[in-house]
């Protein structure tokens, strides 16, 4: 999965670690230019450019090393005029660079060069679960035998055979998915490499081979079953914002943000929390009827209500952000630390003072940190 993120932050240059570089020279082929794109930070580009933060910041002038805006224009080192674009035709043990594409996962790109997540993983010094992004490159592993062109082809078709791809289309749910293709939302994950369950138009999911599994049934969503009132409330909600004009998702963004310095939460966790429920998508609405881009269910919006003073109406835009803010703000007063509100969030908070942060909890709360950190 991507994330665009503009405009990108990079962490204080006392920070920034300056041991990317594998030459003595910062850009030892010259340097050329580079449009920076949604999500880019200093330290991601430093890596795909074999270079350091600081030799990019100094080169481009940027005196506080704190922001990266997208659409400008930088410059970055050179490659060298003989670097091959393509996978080397060795034998035996074989690598290669690869850029990363909008809607690539570490799953599908493994895939592609018959290699596995865990070996791209420690090619990059970075974690199978970790976040890849557009432009980012990454040195790829795998075995190749001296083997002919036909074994390759014969690779190629038992693997597109034993797998199948689906392209998210707008409203798609990850529930949505795996019901269509009888898996389950677990396998997809774990198949995708997922870091939650949210995802977005455009990318491509693989989906895992093996027998179909019976599909969940449709008031069904990690484990818990809903009742059919709260299954229909759901629907209905999902039709009416389907209707509807809603924000996109750069406003959304900031529709967040400002409510949340409104009310004295951090922005950054609350766009956090709001990325992980909906991906910034006010359509979106769950099975258990959790609405909008802060996927509030209805009692937390009469509990958000109260908290405010007036009622909220979850289905518009400014009163879900508000909505979920300000929940937000009660959880962070009341837990002992953020993960304990994070938690809250996501299991409600008496139950996690009550039995602790179940296992999808604790992903959760690492997920939103992780979601955080980017902001």
């Amino acid at each position: 999965m991507v994330i665009a993120l503009p405009p990108a932050t990079v962490p204080p240059a006392a920070l920034i670690p300056t041991t990317v570089s594998t030459h003595s020279s910062p850009a030892p082929h010259g340097w050329t230019t580079y449009q920076v794109k949604d999500g880019d930070t200093l330290i991601g580009l430093a890596a795909t450019f074999r270079t350091t933060p600081r030799a990019l910041a100094a080169r481009n002038h940027i005196s506080d090393a704190r922001r990266l805006w997208a659409g400008s224009t930088i410059q970055v080192p050179g490659r060298a005029a003989s670097a091959s674009k393509g996978a080397p035709r060795t034998t035996g043990r074989t690598s290669a660079n690869h850029t990363v594409t909008v809607g690539e996962t570490l799953y599908g790109i493994a895939a592609r060069y018959r290699t596995t997540v865990p070996a791209i993983a420690k090619a990059n010094g970075i974690s199978p679960t970790s976040f890849i992004f557009p432009g980012q490159q990454l040195r790829l592993t795998g075995s190749a035998g001296a083997g002919s062109k036909s074994t390759a082809a014969k690779a190629s078709a038992t693997s597109k055979a034993s797998r199948t791809a689906y392209t998210v289309k707008s409203g798609d749910t990850l529930l949505g998915v795996a019901a269509k293709y009888g898996r389950t939302v677990s396998s997809l994950v774990k198949a995708n490499g997922l870091r939650g369950t949210v995802i977005y138009p455009g990318q491509r999911l693989a989906i895992p081979a093996g027998a179909a599994r019976k599909a969940a049934p449709a008031n069904s969503f990690a484990g818990r079953t809903y009742p059919a009132k709260v299954v229909a409330n759901a629907a209905r909600n999902r039709a009416i914002l389907a209707d509807r004009k809603v924000p996109t998702r750069s406003q959304t963004k900031a529709l967040i943000a400002a409510t949340a310095r409104r009310h004295g939460v951090d922005p950054k966790l609350a766009l956090a929390i709001s990325m992980q429920e909906s991906g910034w998508n006010q359509r979106q609405v769950s099975v258990a009827n959790a609405v909008g881009m802060m996927q509030v269910i209805p009692s937390g919006g009469e509990w958000a209500s109260s908290l405010v003073g007036r009622k909220l109406d979850l289905l518009n835009p400014k009163d879900n952000a508000t909505a979920g803010v300000v929940m937000l703000r009660a959880l962070t007063r009341a837990a002992a630390s953020e993960d304990i509100a994070i938690a809250g969030y996501y299991q409600g908070l008496s139950s996690v003072k009550k039995r602790g942060m179940y296992d999808d909890t604790k992903t959760y709360v690492a997920t939103v940190k992780a979601l955080k950190g980017r902001m």
